[in-house]
């Protein structure tokens, strides 16, 4: 969840960057959040990784379900890894006017490669015969989410690394043009 705070105060940030003619600003605004949500992330997931023996033991007091915690806490920890980078990225995306290209990204992504892949490793593969009927399942499944968004996470890199900053605020400009000469409709009862 700090990285959806995370990412809504980057899009908020980079819009009223671009909007203000500042592309220096929005493109240092950009580095700056991913590194906080980064070294965020890092923390968080060796916390994880360090507890991950004794995690499963405030919500339950089973054996069996706290080897599987312990099992999965790898797992939960690069998910927390691309979680922390992925929604910033997001953000900035949002922030720039790129909506529908999110959109189309998370979907390709998750639904097209993430899912599937998932459903094949847990479903079809079994894969890690260690702990066969429970950790299977979510060893498949989850890593078919990470593939999803550890793909999502190096699309909106490379889409951002590649953004011409000073080209974003004109668009900007544009969009502010377009919308500041629309009249407003004046809705009677």
């Amino acid at each position: 969840m700090i990285s959806v705070g995370f990412n809504a105060a980057i899009s908020v940030r980079v819009s009223n960057e671009l909007g203000a003619g500042n592309p220096k600003s929005a493109a240092f605004s950009v580095i700056i959040v991913n590194i906080y949500s980064l070294i965020t992330s890092v923390i968080l997931a060796v916390i994880v990784w360090l507890c991950r023996d004794v995690l499963s033991y405030a919500f339950t007091e089973g054996e069996k379900v706290s080897a599987a915690v312990s099992d999965l806490c790898p797992f939960l920890a690069v998910t927390l890894i691309l979680n922390g980078i992925q929604p910033v990225l997001s953000g900035v995306a949002v922030g720039c006017g790129w909506q529908t290209f999110v959109a189309k990204v998370n979907v390709g992504c998750y639904y097209i490669i993430g899912i599937p892949i998932g459903t094949l490793f847990g479903f079809y593969f079994e894969y890690d015969a260690k702990a066969r009927y429970f950790s299977s399942f979510y060893f498949g499944i989850w890593t078919g989410m990470i593939g999803g968004t550890l793909i999502q996470t190096v699309i909106l890199v490379w889409v951002i690394l590649r953004t011409d900053w000073t080209k974003e605020v004109e668009e900007a400009s544009k969009r502010l043009d377009k919308w500041s000469n629309k009249k407003p409709e004046i809705i009677s009862e």
